[in-house]
């Protein structure tokens, strides 16, 4: 006689209070695509309840941050709305959307890509090989406006972040650290990681209108090698407003 397995019920999340207006909703201690994935599905779920008094609902690796009104949303009742929507799987019902990102490796654009090479014993036409022909996941937006987080960098690119870190990087850069990758916004920031590339594409504009933060959490990036010329005349294109990035079904 067969029987069937009952499912089990998703594991309850960890709350912990963050200040008189904060909570953090806390699902794990590791970077997994299933705990993030349950991480912005539980964020949306909850976005959509529309409570009165929920100010944002900021998803990360592996927790979620709710910012919230107390005089208009006691904690009490907002922790008894998040354990409530944490017994219902949510995960299946997120999606997101898959970018084709144009990245100009190496040379002034990518200063780091030689080394990065060298240290890992192959050639760069190798590493660019390997870090464009994986498909990356949003895990997170931080750290500066559009930085995105990306996982599923592939393992013989696993590289340490610099022990001397740079007080500036170009904007829109293309780098890994660890295991991780990134996609910088159109803004000079400091840094630790490995500079690979440039691309074209601003992921934070804020006189677009249309999409002013580019990618989100959840969202899958392909990245394509693209020439010099290609990149000089993209970068103009950006310049006037335009995506850039092709978005494709996911």
């Amino acid at each position: 006689m067969m029987t069937t397995a009952t499912p089990l019920a998703p594991e309850a999340p960890r709350l912990l209070d963050a200040g008189e207006s904060g909570l953090v909703i806390e699902f794990g201690d590791a970077i997994d695509e299933d705990v993030n994935r349950r991480v912005i599905a539980l964020a949306a779920a909850l976005e959509a309840l529309c409570l009165p008094g929920l100010r944002e609902v900021v998803p990360t690796y592996r927790s979620a941050l709710v910012l919230f009104d107390p005089l208009l949303l006691p904690r009490h009742e907002l922790r008894a709305a998040v354990l409530e929507l944490a017994t219902q799987d949510h995960a299946a019902e997120a999606t997101g959307t898959v970018w084709r990102v144009p990245v100009l490796y190496g040379g002034a654009h990518g200063v780091d890509l030689d080394a990065v090479a060298r240290l890992h014993g192959f050639t760069t036409d190798e590493v660019i090989g390997l870090h464009s022909g994986a498909n990356y996941r949003v895990y997170m937006i931080g750290f500066a406006p559009g930085f995105a987080y990306l996982g599923g960098l592939p393992e013989p690119i696993h590289t340490s972040r610099r022990t001397d870190p740079r007080l500036k990087t170009p904007p829109r850069s293309i780098s890994i650290g660890g295991r991780q990758a990134a996609i910088s916004p159109p803004l000079e920031i400091p840094s630790g990681w490995h500079l690979l590339g440039q691309t074209p594409v601003r992921s934070y504009d804020p006189a677009r209108t249309e999409r002013p933060f580019l990618f989100a959490a959840g969202d899958t990036i392909r990245f394509v090698p693209i020439a010099a010329a290609e990149y000089d005349a993209l970068c103009r294109a950006a310049e006037q407003g335009a995506l850039i990035a092709e978005a494709e079904a996911a």
